[in-house]
């Protein structure tokens, strides 16, 4: 499997996972100039912006280790145009999705509030 077929897989167990728990799916793949959100959802009233990282073991550390401050950053920026766009004022949070895809075994963990831009 390559790392985009990787990515691909894991998104979609993601946004499945997501639609479990009650969440709206709103956006897939959202770009806003070279920023992109894997994933925008709705859960309640908040607008999460949310990031996969999917890997096939955890040799050189956890998926959500590779959420860069750079990726943050690029996370925000996304995040702000697109509350721009539909004109939300409410809130919104930052979520990573990590999951290990190892033969048929899977690991999901989801984690709320992620990080805070800006701090």
């Amino acid at each position: 499997m390559t790392n985009i077929e990787l990515g691909t897989k894991g998104e979609q167990l993601a946004a499945d996972y997501l639609r479990n728990l009650g969440y709206e799916i709103l956006e897939r793949n959202y770009r806003a100039s070279y920023a992109e959100v894997d994933i925008i959802a709705k859960d309640g009233h908040q607008i999460v912006f949310i990031e996969v990282k999917t890997r096939t073991y955890d040799y050189y550390g956890q998926p959500e280790e590779f959420v860069t401050k750079r990726k943050q950053q690029l996370l925000s920026f996304a995040a702000a145009l697109y509350c721009d766009d539909i004109n939300h004022e409410g809130e919104i949070r930052f979520d990573i999705i990590a999951i290990i895809l190892q033969g048929n075994m899977q690991n999901t963990k989801h984690m709320k509030d992620a990080f805070f831009p800006g701090l």
